[in-house]
Formats: C-alpha cells, structure tokens, sequence
C-alpha cells in the first residue's frame, strides 16, 4: 500500500531513504539520531553531515545510508515545542515537505518517517501525527511514493483521546446489542428477563430460521412421495442411493413371459397430471415460486461491476479512487481489468471509504463479494463506526487502526 504505519525500529527498515530528526549542528544527539549514526557508520555519516554544516528548523539534507538498510539519509531538523504560537506547526509541516521533495528529486520509491519531533522536543503526539499524515496525504494526492511512517514504541504514538474514547464506547456498546439480540427470548422477553420484543434483527433471523425448516420439511416430504410412487426408498428418489436392478435370490428361477406383470403403458391423454418439479414443491404458492425464479434470473451486478458504476455515478477518476483507498495502482488495475479477481475485505472496505459510501451502501457492496461487516469484529466495528461518522479519511482511519492493533486498510 503506498501508506503504512509500523512499529519496529527505523535503522531496520528497507527503504530507499530513512528520515533523521537531527541536530541543528553537525553533530549527532540521543535517540533516533544516536542510533542511525551507530547503524550507518558513526564516522562515515558524521563525515558527511559536516560537509552539510549547519540545517535550520524545518529543512532538510541528503547523505548516502552507509550500513543502514536504506541508500539514504535525509536529515531534517524538528520544532522544539514551546507551547504551539511559534510557527511549531508549520515548521514541522516543512519537514515533512522538504524531506518528501528531497526524496523525489532522488528518485526514490520509497521512504520511511518517524514521528519527527514528538520525543525530546516535546511537541504533543497527537498534534505531531495529525501534522504527519496531512502532509503526507496531501504529497500521495499527486505523487506515487511508498511513504512508512515508523513507530518504535506505543507510548510514541498517539491519536485524539476523544476520538479512541467514542470508538471504544462503540464497540461496546456493538458488542452488548449483538449479545441481546443472540441471547434474546425467542417468545417476547429478552436474554435479561424483562417483557421487551425481540429486535428486528433478531426477528428477522428467527424468521430465517424458521423458513429454512419449513422448507426442509417441504423437501423431506417431496422425497416420500418421489418413493411412494416409484416404489423405491426415500434416499434412491433422491438419487442418493442406486437403486438395486433386482431384489430376486440369487437361487430363484427367473419367472416366465405369462408370470411377469403387465407393462404399464405410458398415459397418452394430453390431461395427464405431470409431477411437479422439485423446485415447485418447495413453495406454497405460485407467487413464491415466480419470485424465486425471478431472483435466479435477474443476477445482481457483480462486484466490479457496482464499484465501477459507483465510481462513474461519482464522477471520479481512477487514480481518485486507488489513492483515496491507499491501493497501489497496480492492483487496481487488476480490478478494473479482471472481472473475475476478487478483492480481499480490507481492499472493499478501502475502496467504499474512498467512495465515501454509507453503511447501507457498503454492506451491499461487500455482499456482491461475498462478504460482510461481523459485529464481533473490532476491525468491522471501528470501520463501521467510521462510516456512520463520516469519517472518510484513509489516513485517519489507518492511525485508529493502528491504536487498536488491527490491520490497516488498503492492499
């Protein structure tokens, strides 16, 4: 995908080019800084940075990586914080910048961050990765890069209190309905003991259940008859069992011309009953059994066909589309080409939060790819929280995610 968030240590990552929160002076600090020197080849690098001299906040230089798995360093000096009225904001949205621009001019696919300024310098996590994945965002409207932002710990990474607190009180309050509604009473009160009616999902799947037997007693019932009139078990009408050719001793003679049972001769008359089909016996009425075979005629739009007439009824490019859902270009051209390929879940989900769909909208687009939204999912259940939320932001999505341990969404 060309976004992801990852916990390990960034000297370990495989990229074109690693960032370096440095020190204004060519000198080498704590920390990040400390531990690239170390990794790259503390002489080698140090002997570089000073061909550079001296950065100021907010800009950024390029040394080879040395050691390091990455071909490069791209070294930018962080905002110290000192309380958000400095230009701290700005200053740290200019590094992401020029290290991203500084990676293009070098032609890299690739480049991983950490989370620059948010350790020794103070500035709040939650302000520093709402900066991060703005300016990250809005260089991915353009370009196509593989940008990794790089965690080393939980406690470096932080997103909006307020927004974790209403998607834990969410799922919670999703997990407490779905237990009601499975332990609900099948007669009117509930799991609980109070009077309260079953709710319509719960109603809906009793009714399901209910509609299935009926149709397997139908079927049972059709199978008697099918053995009644050929004369053979319920499990050969069925055709589950063959039939025997013969249930005469091997040691009795064979009966003669005069002793065999007359032939039945086929009916002739044009009023001879048929025997209903299978299908037909299964439905009480003709109006059923017309709207089934119906539904068997007129197949829904499949899934590729759907999204693509989501993404024309919404006037969007493809490119629109493969970036809003943090798709490489690759695979969605696997989509738009294959009318066979079927996405993963995390791919459907990205790409009905880059349609910006509803819930409704959605559930019916998994469906026509054989999915659904489980609410016993803590993944589902926070992209459907996001949804009815409108909350449509990849980026952002990504990072709540990643609070919760679940996997991103995109390829």
């Amino acid at each position: 995908m060309p976004f992801q968030i990852i916990r390990d240590d960034i000297t370990h990552v495989w990229a074109d080019v690693i960032v370096n929160t440095a020190n204004p002076d060519p000198v080498y600090g704590a920390g990040t800084d400390q531990a690239i020197y170390l990794a790259a080849g503390e002489e080698l690098l140090l002997k570089e940075r000073e061909k550079i001299g001296v950065l100021e906040p907010g800009a950024a230089a390029i040394t080879p990586g040395f050691a390091l798995p990455a071909r490069y360093v791209i070294h930018t000096v962080g905002p110290v914080w000192e309380g958000g009225d400095k230009g701290e904001k700005d200053i740290l949205a200019s590094c992401y910048q020029n290290c991203l621009e500084l990676a293009k001019a070098k032609n890299c696919q690739s480049i991983a961050f950490p989370l620059i300024s948010s350790g020794v310098y103070g500035f709040p996590k939650d302000v520093a990765l709402d900066i991060a994945l703005r300016e990250i965002a809005n260089f991915l409207e353009e370009e196509e890069m593989q940008v990794t932002l790089v965690v080393f710990d939980r406690k470096s990474f932080e997103i909006s209190k307020t927004l974790v607190e209403d998607v834990a009180q969410y799922i919670d309050e999703k997990y407490v309905e779905e237990a009601h509604d499975y332990y609900g009473s099948y007669s009117s009160g509930s799991f609980y003991g109070d009077d309260a009616a079953m709710s319509p999902e719960a109603e809906r799947r009793r009714e399901e259940a209910r509609r299935r037997a009926e149709r397997r007693r139908r079927e049972a019932e059709w199978y008697q008859k099918e053995a009644a009139s050929s004369g053979s078990r319920p499990k050969e009408a069925a055709g589950l069992e063959p039939r025997p050719d013969s249930s005469r001793p091997a040691n009795m003679a064979k009966p003669t011309a005069a002793q065999r049972p007359a032939e039945k001769k086929p009916l002739e008359s044009a009023k001879a009953k048929k025997r209903p089909s299978f299908i037909s016996s299964l439905f009480e009425k003709k109006e059923e059994r017309e709207e089934f075979e119906g539904l068997m005629i007129q197949v829904g739009k499949t899934f590729q066909e759907k999204l693509f007439e989501l993404i024309d009824d919404r006037g969007l490019t493809d490119a629109e589309v493969y970036k809003r859902a943090n798709l490489d270009r690759k695979l969605f051209s696997k989509i738009r080409c294959n009318p066979h390929y079927k996405p993963g879940k995390r791919t459907a989900l990205a790409l009905a939060v880059a349609l910006e769909l509803n819930l409704d909208e959605t559930v019916d687009l998994l469906g026509r790819a054989e999915m659904a939204l489980s609410p016993s999912s803590r993944f589902d259940l926070i992209l459907e929280y996001c949804i009815e939320h409108e909350i449509y932001d990849i980026f952002e999505i990504n990072a709540l995610l990643f609070s919760y341990e679940q996997p991103l969404l995109g390829a």
